[in-house]
């Protein structure tokens, strides 16, 4: 008994499958890549449909070929339409500072702190600062993920009443 799901390919999308289970899904010039390897899973392309199976009964395995399944619509995904998460700067008394520095998001004057806050931008998404609207966009679903959730992890408030002191920078949509 084999347990399989297939995913249509888009036209305009071009998935390649090369050695080590390196699965590169590519459009006009953006590009993503992730590594799937499990010793019971295996991922097939023919014609225009990408199909992920297992032979073995186990539940593990199955749920293997689902999370797979969900990852690689997320590379077609990202290099289609990419991801764009909105985060907004909040604060009472201190204005806050937010600026693009290379690979490194600066936080400054947080909470009337002297010192600069740092949240680091991974792989090659993109931040743009707009007054009060911080927007991070990318193709790489976890990238652009993660690096929302250092900008809010440099703010966080410690030692104080959350209650109250309310500062930071929050996220408030996805896309």
């Amino acid at each position: 008994m084999v347990y399989e799901q297939k995913i249509v390919i888009p036209e305009e999308v071009k998935v390649e499958l090369q050695d080590g289970g390196n699965i590169e899904v590519s459009k006009e010039g953006a590009s993503v890549s992730r590594i799937f390897v499990h010793p019971h899973v295996t991922c097939n392309i023919s014609d225009s449909t990408i199909v992920i199976s297992t032979e073995s009964k186990r539940n593990q395995d199955r749920a293997v070929v689902g999370t797979w399944t969900s990852h690689i619509n997320n590379l077609i995904k990202g290099v289609t339409s990419g991801f764009t998460y909105s985060l907004k700067i909040v604060y009472t008394h201190f204005p806050m500072n937010v600026s693009v520095n290379g690979d490194v998001v600066d936080i400054k004057n947080f909470l009337g702190a002297k010192g600069i806050l740092k949240a680091n931008i991974l792989g090659e998404t993109k931040v743009v600062v707009k007054k009060e609207d911080v927007i991070v966009s990318g193709t790489n679903r976890e990238d652009v993920g993660q690096t929302a959730a250092n900008i809010e992890k440099a703010c966080k408030v410690k030692g104080k009443d959350r209650r109250v002191f309310q500062d930071g920078v929050y996220l408030v949509t996805k896309e």
